[in-house]
């Protein structure tokens, strides 16, 4: 257990001194040695990684400056990300993390067609070889600030012009590997099944699936197509990779997903769809709210909505101005969340007039979803602002209509969970602990048909934050003895 060979844990440290980093983020955490060493190990089995087996006194040699092998210094990434809520990287935790080619981990990649095909074609093998939880998000760093920001604004700049493709004969029309218009069809219609599956199950069931039809899908680009073909199989690409990506966010593989949100922005931008790309930026955003990142998550945001701004559907823009609404209010900013949240009102009723259809990626952007938006951005602000009962008082009649609305909807149990806990943290901002628990084990009830990490881990914080702040309460006692049963710790997202 102890040994080299049984842990793989241990890396040669020449100038071994106490990693106070380390040690400053493990004090805060509250954990003990053992109960890190535990969580390391769940981990690890997680990932496949059967070979490590670790222990407090393995825990006191990290904290004492030993440098561990991988994939222990990303596990405890990942482990202090989730304790914190904010990107806790491997260089914050005064560890070595091994090194990485850009073309596999990183987020500044060539924008040019054949490389994206190449990179898409290469990711989603993988994550099809290694598709234990978390595993391929072992080998990946997550990336946040310039790094992430200034490769994402290469989206914007006009793509150099191509060789043009040779007039198409008749008798290339029939070769081997050209798509029919029917096929293409079948492909679009697949994404959109997958994408009803996603807001209705949650993204554990069906993730590998869209990443084998996203795998497919770069075997086709690889082919000889016409420049028509092309484009509509890059487009369905991007919205695969997205779905990808948002399915790996939803589970909790946020590296992973963060790496296919970056594919899909390069597929969209091959496919000449600048609203698609806007909506891939929009879920990067949300991913850095998530984590965190406020400020990088209104960069992507801001980049979305420059770079759509002469062709996307008001449907779209009022989502943009949500986004905006959400980082505005995370970074305590009150007067430009309001402006926000008017935007999307605004630009949401004009959504009736456009018309052209919109894609079906856009469709879940309902008036719950509004409500339900613009309600966390002012749930987000009175937390932002000390729990202020203000801002909580404002987004109590707007969370009540996205949940009603929500109700209603068969196809969104994950946002009406969501939506849920929700109302749930707005009850116990406003020192209503009682109507808070009834609200949270509504949504418990709901999580344990939707395979969302996402909405699990809410509903944990929001049982957490009612257990703090009331736990005498019999309600809250109650709720604590229900979490446990229904959505126990150790339970794995697949």
């Amino acid at each position: 257990m102890g040994g080299n060979s049984g842990s793989g844990t241990t890396a040669t440290s020449t100038d071994k001194r106490p990693n106070e980093l380390l040690n400053s983020w493990f004090v805060r955490s509250g954990w003990s040695k053992g109960e890190l060493a535990r969580q390391v190990n769940r981990r690890a089995r997680q990932l496949g990684a059967n070979h490590i087996s670790t222990d407090t006194s393995r825990v006191r040699r990290w904290l004492d400056g030993e440098n561990p092998r991988e994939p222990i210094p990303r596990i405890l990434s990942e482990l202090f990300s989730e304790r914190f809520g904010c990107v806790v990287s491997v260089e914050d935790l005064g560890l070595r993390a091994a090194r990485q080619s850009a073309s596999a981990t990183g987020v500044d990649l060539p924008w040019t067609g054949p490389q994206t095909v190449a990179l898409l074609s290469e990711f989603s093998r993988s994550d099809l070889m290694l598709a234990r939880r978390g595993f391929l998000g072992t080998s990946l760093v997550l990336s946040a600030g310039p790094s992430l920001i200034e490769p994402m604004q290469r989206w914007l700049v006009p793509s150099p012009a191509g060789p043009q493709p040779p007039p198409e004969s008749a008798a290339d029309s029939r070769r081997p590997g050209r798509l029919s218009k029917p096929e293409l069809e079948l492909l679009e219609s697949t994404t959109v099944m997958f994408r009803q599956w996603d807001a209705q199950c949650g993204g554990g069931l069906r993730r590998k699936a869209v990443v084998g039809q996203l795998h497919e899908v770069t075997d086709l680009l690889q082919e000889p197509q016409p420049e028509a073909t092309a484009r509509k199989l890059f487009k369905v690409a991007a919205e695969l990779a997205e779905l990808a990506g948002w399915m790996s966010y939803d589970v909790g593989l946020q590296p992973t997903a963060q790496k296919y949100f970056v594919l899909a922005l390069h597929a969209a931008k091959e496919a000449g769809d600048k609203p698609l790309g806007s909506y891939v930026l929009s879920s990067m955003s949300r991913q850095m709210i998530h984590l965190g990142r406020p400020d990088d998550a209104l960069e992507l945001i801001h980049l979305a909505q420059y770079g759509s701004r002469d062709c996307a559907s008001p449907r779209t823009q009022s989502m943009l101005y949500a986004m905006e609404a959400r980082a505005y209010a995370n970074m305590g900013q009150p007067g430009k969340c309001k402006r926000a949240v008017r935007m999307a009102e605004d630009t949401f009723a004009e959504a009736d007039e456009w018309d052209d259809p919109d894609p079906d990626w856009i469709r879940f952007f309902s008036e719950a979803e509004l409500y339900g938006e613009n309600s966390h951005s002012f749930r987000d602000l009175a937390y932002v602002a000390g729990r202020s009962p203000t801002y909580a008082s404002l987004a109590e009649p707007l969370m009540q209509k996205a949940v009603e609305l929500f109700a209603k909807d068969a196809e969104h149990q994950r946002s009406y969970a969501l939506n849920l806990i929700g109302m749930a943290t707005v009850h116990l901002l406003r020192g209503e602990a009682e109507q808070s628990t009834v609200l949270a084990a509504e949504a418990m009830g709901i999580a344990k048909k939707v395979r969302s990490e996402r909405v699990n881990t809410r509903i944990r914080k929001t049982v957490d934050s009612a257990v703090r702040d009331y736990g005498e309460l019999a309600a809250v006692v109650d709720l604590t003895e229900q979490l446990a049963v229904d959505l126990p710790e150790t339970a794995e997202a697949v």
